[in-house]
């Protein structure tokens, strides 16, 4: 009976922690840089998560053509429109201090950084890329679309 009572409490605690790590699944809008966008972040098969780019406010650039990943570092992801790339890579769930840990790219400037993601509040996310230490990036809010 002890037993049964352990690990229905791991049960219930193990399913705590994949509906905590599961928060992030959803859609954000994003304003960065004057850009206004909305990203979707998915957990993937392998159960790190990913986030893509779905929306752009402005998709095109000023003589009509449509944005794409120009500066990416792989020449065959260059011709990507712009409101189809992965921006977040190879995020996992840091159960000691809430976070999300991974990758971010920056299409603006082709290049990727390291990066965390939290909750500050219900809706609101922190997304910070950094080089070397969290100290050296920069923070960007995205708000989850109810």
């Amino acid at each position: 009976m002890k037993r049964i009572l352990l690990i229905s409490i791991l049960l219930i605690c193990m399913l705590d922690l994949f509906a905590q790590a599961d928060k992030i699944i959803g859609v954000y809008d994003v304003t960065e840089k004057g850009e206004v966008s909305k990203v979707q972040i998915y957990k993937k098969a392998n159960g790190n998560y990913e986030g893509r780019v779905i929306w752009m406010k402005n998709p095109n650039f000023k003589d009509g053509t449509p944005k794409t990943d120009l500066l990416n570092p792989d020449e065959k992801l260059r011709q990507t429109p712009a409101d189809k790339i992965v921006i977040l890579k190879e995020f996992k769930y840091n159960e000691k201090n809430g976070e999300w840990q991974g990758l971010i790219y920056n299409p603006t400037e082709g290049k990727t950084y390291k990066a965390f993601a939290k909750f500050e509040a219900e809706n609101k996310l922190k997304v910070r890329g950094y080089i070397g230490v969290p100290a050296l990036g920069r923070t960007v809010h995205w708000n989850k679309v109810k």
